[in-house]
């Protein structure tokens, strides 16, 4: 990772404590313990008084994008009532927490940002025809 093993465990701890990774599994190496974690939830929601915004998570799917490869990204708008927001947000919550295996070497890793937000997008009267 390009860091000491101190800074790494001090992050480590405070994500630990903030309640976002558990300890996973330990396993001894070579006269260590070696420790693996894991996350609490693949998914978050930020609190409109917290410091940071939604830039966060997009950010952070920022900084994995690998530059020599294209994203596909799409940026859509629908209109829904709130029932069908409730639905679409159940069903990409139940897609997005499918089990997906994780192993090196099985795969290429991809990244998936999902968010279903109320756009600030105004609402034009029908056209009448005239």
């Amino acid at each position: 990772m390009g860091m000491s093993k101190g800074t790494i465990g001090y992050h480590v701890r405070v994500l630990r404590e903030a309640g976002l990774v558990r300890l996973a599994e330990t396993r001894q190496v070579r006269g260590g313990t070696e420790q693996h974690f894991a996350l609490v939830s693949h998914g978050f929601k930020v609190h409109q008084d917290a410091a940071v915004g939604p830039e966060f998570p997009i950010n952070a799917a920022l900084g994995e994008i690998l530059p020599s490869q294209p994203a596909h990204t799409v940026l859509r708008r629908l209109c829904l009532t709130n029932s069908e927001a409730h639905a679409l947000e159940a069903r990409l919550r139940t897609m997005a927490e499918e089990p997906h295996p994780t192993t090196p070497g099985r795969g290429e890793p991809y990244g998936l940002l999902v968010s279903l937000f109320r756009a600030d997008v105004p609402n034009l009267p029908p056209d009448d025809g005239s």
